[in-house]
């Protein structure tokens, strides 16, 4: 609490009331959840920006942005949402009150709110939403099923050039941007001498390939290589989980729904599989797992969604595959975002999950 004086003879007691400008929200959010993370087809990030300055004191997050949920955000007073799918997805050609969509955006503008998602930097993220769902069955070791690669490259750069030196070719390489020029000794059974290395970005290997080819005899005698980024062995799409002691089908279904907080899911068991069948080895994925899981050996497949052929698919060689609806796949994980979130916003902002967010499919 601090004291405010409201005039030369008046003072009265006021709370203080947190809040942070909304480019400090999103550095927080991405330093969160990396976008680079992010498959390439995905559109996270700041989606809908209000008119600067705008301060942030309540976020709300919310697996789907529908006009419930942004009814829902008005009327608490949040400056800002964190949508874990992204509302625009395909490019928007107007914004009119005939589409859904178009309604969320105009609506969120006239009502300075800010519009954020994460997606799929969540799905790849070190305990983002698949670790959270790979718990489902109990502890167990998780590795991504397909890790993704570190966000640089080792030094920063992308390139590295060897060549013969030539003082000439030295001064000029040497200025270029992004590269870095060293010599190192050359010692072997034909000949001594030294080499030149030339580190370098993608920018700054055309420039030097340029510089070098004005000397054919340089050109062609120097070795490219092309560096890789190292993997990320934490992080990445899908999970692969082992757990520590094997349970039944029907355990797994128990869990489960109690994980995700459901009365039902669809169960598919895999050729020759009963319910009584050893669940070792589970491949899970939130959301629609099929591009992901389709071919990895596991005892289990965990996911929102599957089309039909894609269950034949999967069964036909032995795992069971378990559908839990796309989206409650991954609303469970908003409750640990939340906490996430409120700790690298150091309270500052009032953090709350949507109640009129939920999957849009029942069972009846």
């Amino acid at each position: 609490m601090r004291r405010v004086l409201l005039s030369s003879s008046t003072q009265c007691w006021s709370p203080v009331r947190h809040m942070m400008d909304l480019h400090s929200v999103v550095s927080h959010l991405k330093a969160l959840a990396p976008l680079a993370l992010a498959e390439s087809w995905d559109n996270v990030g700041l989606l809908v920006e209000p008119s600067p300055p705008h301060q942030v004191q309540k976020l709300l997050l919310t697996n789907d942005l529908t006009e419930d949920v942004l009814e829902e955000a008005v009327g608490m007073g949040a400056n800002m949402v964190l949508s874990y799918h992204p509302p625009i997805f395909k490019a928007l050609k107007r914004l009119t009150a005939g589409h859904w969509k178009e309604r969320l955006v105009v609506k969120a503008i006239e009502n300075r709110l800010a519009v954020y998602s994460p997606h799929t930097a969540c799905d790849a993220l070190s305990n983002g939403v698949n670790d959270w769902l790979g718990r489902a069955l109990g502890p167990c070791v998780m590795v991504p099923i397909r890790a993704c690669t570190s966000l640089s490259y080792p030094g920063g750069y992308e390139h590295i050039l060897e060549f013969d030196p030539s003082d000439t070719l030295l001064a000029r390489l040497s200025s270029l941007q992004d590269a870095r020029v060293r010599t190192y000794p050359l010692s072997n059974d034909m000949e001594n001498g030294t080499r030149v290395r030339l580190s370098c970005s993608q920018d700054a290997l055309r420039q030097a390939l340029a510089i070098l080819s004005e000397t054919p005899g340089q050109y062609n005698g120097l070795e490219l290589i092309t560096l890789q980024k190292p993997p990320l062995l934490d992080t990445g799409m899908g999970r692969l989980c082992t757990l520590s002691e094997p349970v039944s089908i029907s355990t797994a279904v128990e869990r489960v729904k109690r994980h995700l907080g459901l009365a039902h899911i669809r169960l598919a068991l895999g050729r020759g599989k009963t319910m009584e069948s050893s669940v070792r080895v589970m491949a899970v994925c939130a959301g629609s797992g099929s591009s992901i899981l389709a071919g990895v050996p596991a005892d289990l497949y965990l996911t929102g969604e599957m089309s039909h052929h894609e269950v034949l698919d999967a069964v036909a060689v032995g795992p069971s595959v378990i559908l839990c609806e796309h989206s409650n796949s991954e609303r469970g994980y908003l409750q640990e975002l939340r906490g996430q979130i409120a700790e690298r916003l150091e309270g500052k902002v009032e953090v709350v999950v949507s109640q009129k967010d939920r999957d849009p499919l029942l069972v009846v």
